[in-house]
C-alpha cells in the first residue's frame, strides 16, 4: 500500500466497496484501463464466448468504478445494442466464477476515426479504394490496404474503438462530454508534420488539411461521484509509433496525439471539440488520463519520450506511482503493462487526487490458457476531494 494520510476505515470500505454515497466527503474509487485486445460485436452478442468469459473473469475480480476499455468495436448505427453493452450485459453481469459476484456499468462509446476513410491516397501506395471490405476474425490484405488510407487504422468502422464503463452509482454527466474526434493535426499547436529524407513532406496539402489528429478520438467524460465531486475521465488510445517508414508519420503522430491531452489539461485556448467550443480543462478541474498511450517512458519506439516529457512533467498531474505486478512473467519486468515487454496503458490522476494503491494485473497469466488480451489492465485506487 502506498504510502498516505490516514483515511477513516469505514468510509474507505464504503465507498469502494458499495460505492455508497458521503455528501461532503472525500470519494474513494478504484480506476483502471484494459486493453481487450479487438473485441468484435460479434463476440460480445454471443454469451459463450471463452475469451470474453476471461476478460469478464479479470474485471470482476479487480471491479473498479470506473473502466476503459481499448480496443472494443464501436457500432455506428443507433438500433443496435453497443458492443460495450452486451459485453457488461452478457459477460459482465453473470458471475464468471463459483467465488465472483456480477458487476453493473453504465456505458459511453465515442465515436472513432478507425476505419473512416479519407477519400485519399494517405500511405502512399499509388491508390485507394473506399470499399469496406468483408469483417473476418483475422487481418487481411485488403483490410490492410482500406486501414491505410483511414483516418484512424482500421479494416472496418468502428475496429478499435474504445468504451468508458462507470458504476451506476455514480454518474456520467453526459450534456458536458467533450470529444476531439475531428481536431486537425495541422491546427495542433507546435505539431510537427512528417517529412521525407529529402525534406519534402510526406502528406500532400490536400491531405494535410483534412487530416485528423486523433486515430482513435480524444475525449473529455466528467464523471459525477456520490459526494458531489466531479472526475474528467480524459480517454484515448493514440497510435502505436511503428509500423512506418523514415517519415515516422505514426512517431510524430503518437507524439501529438499525447500532446494534445498536455495542451488539454494546459487550458490551451485555441483548442476546438467536435462542437465547436474552443478551450482546455479547467484549472481547477479533477482529472484522471485514461488509455493505452502506445508510449513507454524508457522503451520502445515512440517519439521524444511523450510520457515522461510532456504528461509526467506536467504540474497539473500527480507523481507517477508506477504501477506493478506482483506476478512475474518471464521477459516482462513488474512495470510492463503489455506482452510485447512495454509499459503503454496509464492512470495519470490530477495533482489534487491522492494516489492509495495501483498495480497491473496479471493474475492468471501463468494459466494454461494464458492471459485474454496482450495487454494487461493497471489500476489505480484514488481519493478524489470534496467539491468546496
Amino acid at each position: 500500500m502506498i504510502a498516505r494520510s490516514w483515511i477513516p476505515l469505514i468510509v474507505l470500505v464504503m465507498l469502494i466497496v458499495s460505492n455508497a454515497p458521503v455528501l461532503g466527503a472525500d470519494a474513494i474509487i478504484r480506476v483502471a484501463t484494459f486493453n481487450l485486445e479487438d473485441v468484435r460485436h460479434s463476440e460480445a452478442i454471443q454469451t459463450e464466448n471463452p475469451r470474453l468469459r476471461r476478460l469478464a473473469e479479470v474485471i470482476q475480480r479487480i471491479r473498479p468504478n470506473v473502466l476503459l476499455l481499448n480496443e472494443i468495436e464501436t457500432i455506428q448505427f443507433d438500433d443496435q445494442a453497443s458492443t460495450a453493452d452486451l459485453f457488461i450485459r452478457n459477460y459482465l453481469m453473470v458471475p464468471q466464477s463459483d467465488d465472483l459476484e456480477e458487476i453493473e456499468y453504465e456505458s459511453y462509446s465515442p465515436s472513432t476515426n478507425t476505419g473512416i476513410h479519407s477519400w485519399m491516397d494517405l500511405d502512399q501506395s499509388g491508390s485507394f479504394d473506399v470499399t469496406v471490405p468483408p469483417k473476418s476474425i483475422r487481418q487481411t490484405p485488403e483490410q490492410r490496404a482500406y486501414g491505410g488510407d483511414c483516418f484512424g487504422f482500421g479494416g472496418f468502422p468502428g475496429q478499435y474503438g474504445m468504451a468508458l464503463l462507470v458504476d451506476p452509482q455514480l454518474k456520467i454527466d453526459a450534456d458536458s462530454i467533450r470529444t476531439f474526434q475531428y481536431f486537425r493535426w495541422s491546427d495542433l499547436s507546435g505539431a510537427t508534420a512528417p517529412t521525407n529524407p529529402d525534406g519534402t513532406s510526406y502528406y500532400s496539402d490536400e491531405a494535410w488539411d483534412i487530416f485528423r489528429l486523433s486515430s482513435k478520438t480524444f475525449a473529455d467524460v466528467p464523471i459525477v461521484l456520490p459526494n458531489g465531486s466531479t472526475l474528467h475521465a480524459l480517454i484515448s488510445h493514440p497510435t502505436p509509433p511503428a509500423f512506418d517508414g523514415p517519415e515516422m508519420r505514426n512517431k510524430h503522430r503518437n507524439r501529438d496525439e499525447i500532446k494534445l491531452i498536455r495542451s488539454y489539461i494546459d487550458g490551451d485556448e485555441s483548442l476546438y471539440d467536435d462542437h465547436g467550443t474552443l478551450g482546455g480543462l479547467d484549472t481547477n478541474a479533477s482529472f484522471v488520463i485514461l488509455g493505452d498511450l502506445n508510449a513507454d517512458p524508457i522503451d520502445g519506439s515512440s517519439l521524444g519520450n511523450p510520457i515522461r516529457s510532456l504528461l509526467l512533467s506536467s504540474d497539473r498531474v500527480a507523481v507517477d506511482v508506477e504501477p506493478r505486478s506482483c506476478v512475474g512473467l518471464e521477459h516482462l519486468d513488474e512495470l510492463d503493462t503489455s506482452s510485447f515487454r512495454l509499459r503503454v496503458d496509464y492512470v495519470l490522476p490530477s495533482v489534487d487526487c491522492e494516489i492509495l494503491d495501483a498495480g497491473v494485473w496479471r493474475h492468471g497469466a501463468l494459466s494454461d490458457q494464458g492471459f485474454a488480451s496482450d495487454h494487461f489492465p493497471v489500476w489505480v485506487d484514488l481519493l478524489v476531494p470534496a467539491p468546496e
